[in-house]
C-alpha cells in the first residue's frame, strides 16, 4: 500500500521546504519535490503545512486517585490526541508491591486498546536494596526512564538520599531520572495549617503549594543530577523561577531538561477562584501571569527542552453522565472535593489541546516559530525519550506519523470540538486559527477533518532505547 502526500510545506525541528513524501509498508520511503509515481492513495496537500506526529511525553490515562480514576483511557485519551495531531504518548506506570514486572504487565493490559504508539515510564516510589538492584531490568522491558518525587509525603515521595541513588544507577545504566519538583515538607505543614483554619476552597490547592517549593526543589534536584553526573528531565515546569534556575544549571554544565505545559502558559491561581475553580485544580497549581510570562520566555528562548500535557483528566461534575461514541459515560469527579480541596481529584485534560493551542498562541502571536513548535511537541520529546528517529521526524526510514495541518482553519474551540473523555474544557470558546486536517499513524490515516478513522488496538508499545541529553 502506498500514499502519495504532494505539494505539502514540510515543517521540521530545524528547517521548512516544500516537498512530496511517499510512504510504503508504514515508513516513508521517499522525499523530495515533485515525486512521479502510481500511488494507491494521492493526498494534495497544497498550502497545507506537513508535520511529523506529536510526541506526547506525559500523560495519565487510566490513573486511580482518591476514589475514582481518570476518566480517559488509553483509547479515549488516545482518540483525543490523535484529533489534536499527536501520534505517540507516554504513560506512567504505577508502581505496585515492589515488582516492576508486575507493574508493567497491568500497564500492558490497559494499554491493550491504544488507538495510538505508546510508552511507559515507571513511578519509583519505593526505594530499598531489591528495587535498586532490579531498577536495571526495567531496560529490557524497553522502559528507560524513573520519575521521582520530591513531594506527596507518605504516598509517593523518596527522601534526597534515595533520589541521589537513583540518580547513579540511571547514570549507570543509560537511563533517565525524571523528577516532579515541590516541597512536600512545606506542603504538608501548609495544608494542615489551611484545613484547621477552615480554608477549603480550591485557591489553596494553590496557596498550600507555594512556588518558592518548586523553585528550590528544582535547583536541589539539579545539584544532585550535577553530583551524581546524570541526566534529569524536570517535569511540568509551572513557575518563573524554575525556568530561572534551568538556565542557571545548564550554563554550568548540569545535563538538567525541562518540560512545561499548556494550562501553565495560560492560566493563574485566579482560575481557582472561580465559581467552577475545581477545574484548574492539578500539582503543581496554577502561578501567576509573571510565571506564564516567564515561562513563554523560556520556550522562546530555547531554555526549555518539550511541552507535554499532564493529561489527567476528571469529570467536573461525575454525578451526570456525557454521552461518548454513542453511550452514557459517568465517573466520580471533581464534586468529591466539594467541600474540601484537598479530596479533589489532582489533573485536567489537555492531551487534544496541547498542539492547536500552542499553535495559535505560540506560534500565532509570534512567541515561537514553527520549527520550535515541531522541536517542543515532537522532536524533542522523541530525542530525549529514546525514539528518534523513528518518532518525531520526516526521514527516510522513520515510522511515517504524520500530520497535515491546514494553518488557515478557524476553530472556535471547547467541550463541544473535543475528544477528550470530560465534561468540560480548559479553552472554552477560545478562537484558534491552524488545527490538524489528516492525521496518518505508521501511513494510516486515522484522523480525516472531524472522521474518526483509527481503532482499538491500533496503536504499538514502543520499546526505547537510550535518549539524548539535549
Amino acid at each position: 500500500m502506498k500514499t502519495l502526500i504532494k505539494n505539502g510545506m514540510l515543517v521540521t525541528a530545524t528547517d521548512t521546504f516544500v516537498s512530496d513524501i511517499l510512504i510504503e509498508d508504514e515508513k516513508i520511503a521517499r522525499l523530495e519535490p515533485d515525486l512521479e509515481t502510481d500511488p494507491d492513495h494521492l493526498v494534495d496537500a497544497t498550502g497545507k503545512l506537513v508535520m511529523p506526529g506529536g510526541v506526547d511525553p506525559h500523560v495519565h490515562l487510566d490513573l486511580p486517585m482518591f476514589e475514582t480514576v481518570s476518566s480517559d483511557d488509553h483509547y479515549t485519551g488516545h482518540k483525543a490526541a490523535a484529533f489534536g495531531g499527536t501520534t505517540t504518548a507516554m504513560d506512567f506506570v504505577v508502581l505496585e508491591n515492589e515488582d516492576f514486572a508486575h507493574s508493567v504487565n497491568l500497564w500492558m493490559k490497559k494499554a491493550e486498546k491504544a488507538a495510538i504508539d505508546y510508552s511507559f515510564h515507571m513511578n519509583l516510589t519505593q526505594f530499598n536494596d531489591r528495587i535498586a538492584k532490579e531498577i536495571p531490568s526495567l531496560m529490557t522491558m524497553g522502559i528507560q526512564t524513573l520519575k521521582v518525587f520530591t513531594a506527596y509525603n507518605g504516598r509517593l515521595r523518596l527522601d534526597d538520599g534515595s533520589i541521589f541513588k537513583t540518580l547513579q544507577i540511571a547514570r549507570d545504566n543509560g537511563m533517565l531520572v525524571m523528577a516532579h519538583c515541590e516541597n512536600g515538607d512545606v506542603i504538608e505543614t501548609l495544608t494542615g495549617q489551611a484545613l484547621a483554619a477552615g480554608h477549603k476552597t480550591p485557591e489553596w490547592h494553590a496557596l498550600t503549594r507555594p512556588a518558592w517549593g518548586a523553585v528550590e526543589a528544582s535547583l536541589r534536584m539539579a545539584a544532585m543530577s550535577a553530583q551524581a553526573d546524570s541526566p534529569v528531565y524536570i517535569v511540568h515546569m509551572n513557575a518563573g523561577g524554575e525556568v530561572d534556575m534551568l538556565k542557571y544549571a545548564r550554563e554550568r554544565g548540569a545535563k538538567v531538561m525541562g518540560e512545561t505545559c499548556p494550562q501553565y502558559l495560560f492560566f493563574t491561581i485566579d482560575h481557582l477562584r472561580r465559581p467552577d475553580g475545581a477545574k484548574w485544580v492539578c500539582s503543581p497549581p496554577m502561578r501567576t501571569e509573571q510565571d506564564n510570562a516567564r515561562l513563554w520566555e523560556g520556550l522562546s528562548d530555547g531554555v526549555l527542552q518539550t511541552v507535554g500535557t499532564d493529561h489527567c483528566p476528571f469529570y467536573f461534575d461525575g454525578t451526570k453522565p456525557i454521552v461518548y461514541e454513542g453511550s452514557e459515560v459517568v465517573i466520580p469527579g471533581k464534586e468529591l472535593g466539594r467541600d474540601d480541596f484537598t479530596k479533589i481529584p489532582n489533573g485536567l485534560p489537555g492531551i487534544q489541546d496541547r498542539m492547536p493551542i500552542l499553535w495559535t498562541y505560540g506560534v500565532g502571536a509570534g512567541r515561537i516559530t514553527p520549527n520550535q513548535f515541531v522541536e517542543y511537541t515532537s522532536t524533542n520529546p522523541a530525542k530525549i525519550f529514546g525514539l528518534y528517529p523513528q518518532k518525531g521526524s520526516l526521514l527516510i526510514g522513520a515510522d511515517a506519523d504524520i500530520v497535515i495541518w491546514d494553518p488557515e482553519k478557524k476553530v472556535k474551540y471547547g467541550a463541544a470540538h473535543s475528544h477528550q473523555r470530560t465534561d468540560y474544557n480548559l479553552y472554552e470558546g477560545w478562537e484558534l486559527t491552524g488545527y490538524p486536517e489528516k492525521v496518518f499513524l505508521r501511513g494510516t490515516l486515522i484522523v480525516d477533518g472531524d472522521e474518526w478513522k483509527g481503532k482499538r488496538g491500533g496503536g504499538k508499545f514502543l520499546k526505547r532505547s537510550i535518549g539524548e541529553v539535549l
